[in-house]
């Protein structure tokens, strides 16, 4: 597989008007699973089991899953159809609730619906199948810009280390945590990546050493334990991460493993950048304690992954999916507008005034 496959990889596309086909995430690297899902259940469970994963990704694939599931809402009415629209968009909004992605995108394709409530019932599953697509393309723009101010952070030669999986399988296109990585293959600067594995999913170890390893782009796995040596050694020049949600003081909710980089990266005086788009930015939020974060089953500490569980079934585990990285530890948050610094929320509402002035 060359770059041009890894980059422009459609992870997320319609099969016809009834189904949305998918990558299997979590059959990678060793398989290529395309999945056909046309049913609620199978949507909800794609997000929820990682079977689509990354923040913009998940966002994508809601807008695309509500955009079939409304051409099987059966209506004759548009308060009926909307009803039903808003009930389904409730259902996987509730699949992850961390990402503020995907509860963006379920609250944009329905305020699409309300915008075409005189129209015909086909009008409006015509103008929800357009806005999918949108959301799809616009993403892909976002990506190109968030690599390219992401790149003018990194020196030919530097040696970067990743935490998690924020690469085009996460998103439509290049990634965005990841994004630099691959544009920087493509305008011929050397870079060399560390890839934290990011335990208990192996988000790391499974999809961003492969998206790396198939596009040519030297890069070594390292268990998440070895990143402050790998630091300590010289090798690590900047640090780059995606995000599933911002605060406006700057707090930044990403993979569980990520604040325990940053600290690493503050102490050795390794920059340290957080990559996504302002669709990721939640403006309604003020401080990362006002994140939820998801806690998931012990079996994924215990038993996935292993041929035989690794801990006794009566040990205690604690899961969460996340944490939060405090402001103070970010060098600075890479956007689709450009770099913000702290003071984040006066670096957001320069490059983003048009959130500020509707809550003024």
């Amino acid at each position: 597989m060359q770059l041009q496959d890894v980059t422009h990889v459609e992870n997320i596309r319609f099969g016809d008007e009834n189904s949305v086909i998918i990558i299997d995430q979590t059959k990678l690297p060793n398989e290529t699973v395309y999945l056909t899902l046309t049913t609620p259940r199978q949507m909800y469970d794609a997000i929820y089991l990682l079977q689509v994963r990354g923040a913009p990704a998940i966002g994508i694939f809601a807008a695309y899953a509500l955009s079939v599931l409304a051409n099987r809402i059966e209506a004759v009415d548009f308060d009926t159809f909307y009803a039903k629209l808003r009930e389904l968009g409730a259902y996987l909004d509730a699949s992850r609730p961390t990402a503020v992605n995907l509860h963006r995108m379920v609250t944009r394709m329905l305020n699409t619906a309300l915008a075409h409530q005189t129209e015909s019932l086909a009008a409006v599953r015509q103008a929800l199948h357009e806005e999918a697509i949108a959301i799809r393309d616009e993403d892909i723009d976002m990506c190109r810009r968030i690599s390219e101010f992401g790149l003018s952070l990194l020196h030919d030669g530097d040696g970067v280390l990743t935490h998690c999986n924020a690469g085009p399988l996460a998103t439509s296109r290049y990634g965005t945590g990841q994004g630099p990585f691959f544009l920087a293959k493509e305008k011929g600067v050397k870079l060399h990546i560390y890839c934290d594995e990011t335990r208990p999913l192996l988000q790391g170890a499974r999809l961003t050493s492969y998206e790396l390893q198939r596009a040519g782009i030297p890069c070594t796995l390292i268990c998440d334990n070895m990143a402050s040596l790998v630091m300590k050694q010289g090798k690590v020049q900047a640090c780059m991460v995606g995000c599933d949600r911002v605060a406006l003081n700057g707090d930044a909710a990403n993979k569980i493993g990520t604040s325990g980089v940053a600290i690493l990266a503050k102490y050795y005086g390794i920059p340290f950048y957080v990559l996504g788009p302002s669709t990721t930015i939640d403006f309604t939020c003020e401080t990362g304690d006002d994140i939820v974060i998801e806690e998931r089953k012990p079996s994924e500490i215990r038993e996935m992954f292993y041929a035989k569980p690794m801990a006794l079934p009566e040990v205690a585990c604690f899961n969460p999916a996340f944490d939060v990285t405090e402001h103070t530890l970010i060098t600075g948050i890479v956007t689709e507008r450009g770099i913000c610094r702290a003071p984040y929320r006066e670096s957001f509402a320069k490059l983003f005034p048009e959130y500020f002035e509707k809550k003024t």
